[in-house]
């Protein structure tokens, strides 16, 4: 079975690195640390291209006190010398968050297991994207036209406006036609006719929030937890416990998780997260979706962890005796 594991992580997450039961990632290298694989960390900006083939410098993680640590020594090694790499940096996706995906063209993709596969991400937009899926999705519009926007508030009467490459909801407005500050909104979000942003028609179950439906490679959870708006907001923007329910899938919302969960794992989109709202599919969540173990936790009574890290190690022992068979063959 593989060992050796490279987490890019968002530097805020190095930055504070003992363990944080809120932190999707925190929770990942803690439970592969348990169960003896060696850890490294490292974030984007330590990426790099050396005599054609992807380097990284890095850092050693370890387990001490029942808490997560990293050595400060920065350790340099070509990407494949890793089994699996967990590209996960958090939004925005800008030039910089690009260009560390670049780096990945220079790795050899059948020695390393990449998850999500970085060019997959970089070619994935989390709003845009979901209208490969129209059948699943509410009515909208990607533009930077004003007049655009301005006719699509006007015939849906509400709509929700979403830059394209920012998370935890930052810079989603909502946006009534009768609002006096519609104009600047739009303006403002989309510099003057400059950027464009995507305009979704107005779901009135929003009101209750968001359901995260979680998926790993095909396998879509059971498990999933309601997003509540929060106090004067009307969307969920606070991670806290009060903001939290748990919640359950209907049949139809298994459908559509499980046909785009089968689209996602072909392009090399493995570790997922949908949010829906009236069983209609908002957002594809594939940059650093986080996976809410401590509260699915905590209304489910269970160890959400070793599910998750069952999936994973299946995930990984897959991929290592396909390649190996493969290599065989040659």
């Amino acid at each position: 079975m593989p060992q050796k594991i490279l987490f890019i992580i968002d530097e805020i997450e190095l930055k504070y690195f003992e363990f944080n039961d809120l932190v999707t990632d925190f929770w990942l290298i803690n439970e592969f640390l348990k169960k003896d694989y060696k850890v490294n960390v490292a974030v984007k900006n330590d990426l790099f291209i050396e005599n054609s083939k992807g380097f990284v410098f890095s850092y050693n993680s370890y387990i001490k006190d029942n808490n997560i640590f990293y050595d400060k020594t920065r350790i340099k090694n070509q990407i494949n010398d890793f089994d699996v790499v967990f590209f996960r940096p958090d939004p925005p996706v800008d030039i910089n968050y690009i260009n560390a995906c670049y780096v990945f063209n220079f790795v050899d993709k059948e020695k390393t297991l990449l998850i999500n596969n970085p060019n997959a991400v970089k070619d994935f937009n989390e709003k845009l994207h979901i209208n490969l899926f129209p059948e699943y999705t509410p009515e909208n519009i990607v533009t930077s036209s004003t007049e655009l926007i301005l006719d699509f508030t006007e015939r849906k009467q509400e709509a929700i406006l979403k830059p394209l490459n920012r998370c935890f909801g930052n810079g989603v407005y909502y946006l009534n036609k009768n609002d006096k500050n519609l104009l600047s909104i739009i303006n403002s979000m989309t510099q003057d006719g400059k950027t464009n942003v995507m305009v979704q028609e107005y779901l009135s179950g929003a009101k209750y929030g968001d359901k995260r439906v979680l998926i790993i490679g095909e396998t879509v959870f059971n498990e999933c937890i309601q997003k509540l708006p929060g106090d004067h907001n009307f969307k969920f923007s606070i991670h806290q416990d009060k903001y939290f329910k748990d919640a359950r899938l209907s049949e139809r919302e298994k459908i559509i998780a499980q046909n785009i969960a089968s689209e996602l794992t072909s392009k090399g989109l493995y570790l997922t997260g949908l949010d829906m709202i009236d069983e209609k599919v908002i957002e594809i969540n594939i940059t650093s979706p986080c996976y809410f173990i401590r509260e699915i936790n905590h209304h489910y009574g269970i160890h959400f962890e070793d599910k998750i890290m069952a999936c994973l190690e299946q995930m990984i022992k897959k991929h290592f005796l396909k390649e190996r068979a493969y290599a065989f063959k040659k």
